[in-house]
């Protein structure tokens, strides 16, 4: 069986100030989702499902419908505040869903076999997309998942601070713990370093951090869907609250039959957080066609 490809791309955009997920990098005017689906069919997936919200639903199917007709299966969940959600729990001044563990949760319907979970507005890389097929064609079980790890002194931003789930392994490169580091840069020095409740902290700069490429087995609905209907009446007093993916991560492993082992990638990774990131995507895009790894249609 084939496995799919979970592209979250309902974000709002706030840091970015635009919808950076339909926004044309390549020469032909490609997303950096067409490259992801591009180095997921080479890499053996058979089918792509959206995770977009209702109101850009026609510029995605405009977007992509016509140019991946033939070449790989695509469906569309919609993530919306109310997915999921018993109305009577959302706070009355919320105005948006719950976080990238609730997109997950919205795909239950429309995935039956293992699957990789992207965001929409990273670059992943070949090397990522071929170690995440082999590993959901070949490993994946119930109790078995897995990450790809990128090192963290290449996932950075020239343009601002980031915030990265830094993995924490054990000597089978199994995922202890994912630590969340929010305002994460690069200092003059060239260390990497973060700030946390104005403490200021050097992080190694070879450390394995998650960029929100899961590898899952279908079987991660069902508990994702009982955290989360606990999450909701937990935090009900608090709008902001978001469900993510290390919640169900950590509740995953915290049980001793399961593991989620941490596959690093020589991918190298580059995203666009703040629209000042958009000319080196261009330009790394362009090297990458310039060096034979993509056409300069990728779709021709």
């Amino acid at each position: 069986m084939k496995p799919t490809l979970l592209i979250l791309a309902a974000g709002m955009a706030s840091r970015y100030g635009s919808m950076k997920q339909t926004e044309g990098f390549g020469p032909s005017g490609e997303t950096i989702m067409d490259y992801s689906i591009y180095d997921a069919i080479k890499s053996g997936f058979g089918k792509v499902v959206f995770i977009i919200r209702k109101d850009f639903a026609d510029g995605f199917k405009a977007n992509f419908g016509n140019k991946l007709v033939g070449k790989i299966e695509v469906d569309y969940v919609y993530q919306e505040m109310t997915s999921f959600v018993d109305a009577s729990n959302i706070p009355a001044d919320r105005t948006k869903p719950w976080g990238t563990g609730h997109a997950v949760l919205c795909a239950k319907d429309a995935v039956k076999e293992p699957f990789a979970v992207i965001n929409a507005d990273d670059y992943y890389g070949t090397d990522a997309f071929a170690k995440a097929a082999e590993f959901l064609q070949s490993q994946c079980t119930a109790n078995k998942y897995a990450i790809i790890g990128y090192q963290l002194d290449k996932t950075l931003s020239l343009h601002g601070t980031v915030s990265r789930g830094v993995c924490e392994v054990d000597d089978a490169n199994n995922l202890v713990s994912i630590n969340e580091r929010t305002k994460i840069y690069k200092n003059e020095e060239g260390k990497v370093i973060y700030e946390d409740n104005d403490v200021v902290q050097e992080v190694a700069a070879n450390s394995s951090v998650s960029m929100n490429f899961w590898c899952f087995h279908p079987a991660v609905f069902n508990d994702a869907q009982t955290l989360f209907d606990a999450f909701v009446p937990q935090h009900q007093g608090n709008i902001k609250a978001e469900f993510f993916i290390p919640i169900i991560a950590d509740a995953f492993i915290g049980d001793d039959a399961n593991v989620i082992q941490v596959i690093p990638t020589t991918s190298q990774w580059f995203g666009v957080t703040y629209k000042e990131d958009a000319p080196a995507v261009k330009a790394s895009i362009d090297q990458l066609v310039a060096d034979g790894v993509y056409p300069d249609a990728l779709w021709a």
